[in-house]
């Protein structure tokens, strides 16, 4: 892959949430046309391992309904902010718990395998990566290190 315009690290915050402002982006991109089709085959809660639909159940809120609000307008903040009024309001030490489980998908668990075989066939196998968000990172041209601030929040 490369990296795509308006499409932020896995690790970037939105108030207490890793990878939610990521969707965000999905979902304008893909509105736009603007995501490429290795990525749009990944949206939503199709799959119940991917993360767009890991973040959307936290929350309580349903995929489609998500991308209903996010298309309709508002920063990402509103956006987070409607999801928790919608949905249920997370406590921080729920936030925590879920940003770690999602940054650690991919290390020991049943993920590794997969991750490890995606890194080897986009080149990527020499490189530290140690979880998926650490793949995408690495695949999409950033440095994971410069955007994991929030494991030290």
């Amino acid at each position: 892959m490369a990296n795509v315009p308006g499409l932020r690290s896995p690790y970037s915050r939105v108030g207490r949430l890793i990878f939610f402002g990521r969707m965000l982006d999905k979902i304008r991109l893909h509105a736009d046309g603007k995501l490429p089709e290795a990525y749009a085959k990944n949206l939503g809660d199709a799959q119940i391992g991917f993360l767009d639909g890991r973040v959307c159940r936290f929350l309580g809120v349903a995929y489609p309904d998500m991308v209903k609000r996010t298309l309709a307008s508002g920063t990402d903040d509103e956006i987070l902010a409607w999801a928790e009024s919608d949905g249920r309001r997370k406590t921080d030490e729920e936030c925590y718990i879920f940003n770690s489980f999602v940054a650690k998908r991919g290390w020991r668990d049943e993920r590794t395998a997969v991750m490890r075989q995606m890194a080897a066939d986009h080149g990527l196998d020499s490189k530290p990566i140690d979880s998926i968000l650490d793949f995408i990172d690495f695949d999409e041209g950033r440095d994971p290190a410069e955007h994991r601030g929030w494991i030290c929040a």
